[in-house]
């Protein structure tokens, strides 16, 4: 029911807060065992919260899985996994987040609850707004900022403008996702931006949402005053995305899960990989 590999796919985000944080200005480096703590405290709570948010998921939806055809196979409307052992283990993943939170701090600590409420509830808006996809963009997007402050207490425009992007970039691949459950949504009454809009308008959308996310990470670049590779890398996610708009143009649904599942876990890890081998040449130059 839940797949290691969509945390695989979020935690560059992490990555990326981590890397840039390292090299603000004002950080004060702690101790290598308090760093070390702080970087696997991080991984933790990305991974338990992650997995929480998606067992939340699957356990509210469980319905609407059920009748729509696409997701009836899905594990607990099939009855391959019980609704309790579901609820058990989003529970488990909760906890694992929160305990991790706090050994980073009060701080951190109590703004977890925040993030789990956040990042849960991002499962009910496709119930009452057309921006259900902005909210999924937020929950996974605040990651970089999250980060931050776990390793600062403080926070700066740099994680802002990285999470602003990263929400508007997974909005954006959300509603391509989004494209394939038009009818059923409008049935159920379920809101979408492609079951408001249209397939056609809603694609618009997110080619928005994806020009926009660019923006963001280019002036989240200009203030950690990345060098060239960054920017040159942010061609080539520039060049992904017009990839994935380009496999579902005139609504090509067939194209959608490669457009989903690969092409955004490449643009992905190529943010993070530019990011570090930026900052890695800019380390040995210097």
């Amino acid at each position: 029911m839940i797949k290691f590999s969509h945390s695989i796919f979020a935690l560059p985000f992490a990555g990326i807060g981590m890397i840039e944080v390292l090299n603000w200005d004002g950080f004060q480096v702690p101790g290598t065992v308090e760093l070390v703590h702080r970087i696997l405290a991080c991984l933790v709570c990305m991974v338990s919260l992650r997995s929480a948010a998606m067992g939340f998921n699957r356990i509210v939806d469980r319905k609407y899985d059920a009748a729509n055809p696409r997701t009836a196979s899905r594990e607990i409307p099939a009855g391959t996994i019980p609704l309790k052992s579901a609820i058990v283990f989003t529970v488990l993943g909760i906890l694992v987040f929160v305990v991790a939170a706090f050994s980073m701090g009060p701080l951190v600590g109590f703004l977890s609850f925040a993030a789990v409420v956040f990042v849960l509830g991002y499962s009910l808006t496709k119930r009452f707004t057309y921006l259900c996809h902005y909210f999924l963009g937020l929950a996974i997007g605040l990651v970089p900022s999250a980060v931050w402050i776990a390793f600062s207490g403080t926070l700066d425009w740099i994680a802002v403008y990285w999470s602003l992007g990263l929400a508007l970039y997974i909005a954006g691949f959300d509603i391509i996702y989004s494209c394939q459950d038009v009818e059923f949504d409008r049935s159920q009454g379920l809101h979408s931006l492609p079951g408001r809009l249209g397939r056609k308008n809603a694609l618009w959308m997110a080619r928005l949402s994806h020009v926009l996310a660019l923006a963001c990470f280019a002036r989240a670049g200009l203030e950690a005053q990345n060098g060239l590779i960054f920017f040159l890398g942010l061609a080539l996610v520039a060049a992904l995305f017009f990839y994935e708009h380009y496999l579902v143009r005139d609504g090509r649904e067939e194209n959608i899960p490669v457009a989903f599942f690969n092409i955004n876990a490449y643009v992905s890890s190529l943010l993070f990989i530019i990011l570090l081998a930026d900052r890695w040449i800019h380390l040995a130059t210097t």
